[in-house]
């Protein structure tokens, strides 16, 4: 969990959907894999952006949220920043949920070509889905994650974020 005292926000994320055969669960799984803004006074979502629908891996993205201030297009933004297990390392405006950046954590996440920043939708390599009648090899990463429970520390002067990270793939 992360807090905002100024927006009076509270961040976390919700995990992966079940059961893990994916063929038996049809849809994005809405709400699953999911970082949520709440408003700490009321209780109410304020936003929630899936980051892995119908997620066929347990990449369940409950990890780490860091909030820092930097320059969006000229202007100081409050940012949310979560390194998931997905492989991927999500930037979000931290008031309203807009998705401003997503990038792979390295060249080696292969489930996953790249997050359409203008839907926020990832365009997947259906070579490492899971469904039923395909053996999927080398799944990068694996369900631990190439980010999982670890802390990871922020450099305000240096903007920069701080993270360990595991290189594990799957069949």
């Amino acid at each position: 969990y992360a807090y905002d005292p100024d927006l009076k926000m509270l961040y976390y994320g919700s995990g992966n959907p079940a059961p893990w055969n994916e063929t038996m669960r049809p849809g994005d799984n809405k709400w699953t894999m999911t970082i949520w803004g709440r408003d700490i006074n009321s209780g109410e979502a304020k936003f929630g952006y899936q980051k892995t629908p119908h997620d066929e891996w347990d990449y369940a993205g409950v990890n780490y949220m860091g909030l820092s201030e930097q320059r969006v297009n000229g202007k100081m933004t409050k940012l949310l920043t979560h390194p998931d297990r997905n492989g991927l390392v999500y930037t979000l405006n931290r008031e309203n949920g807009d998705l401003v950046n997503a990038f792979k954590i390295d060249n080696t996440v292969n489930w996953v070509k790249h997050v359409d920043l203008k839907t926020g939708l990832p365009v997947r390599d259906p070579e490492y889905s899971t469904h039923m009648d395909h053996e999927a090899k080398g799944i990068c990463p694996s369900a631990m994650g190439y980010h999982n429970q670890g802390i990871e520390s922020y450099d305000p002067n240096r903007q920069l974020f701080f993270m360990g990270v595991n290189h594990i793939c799957m069949d």
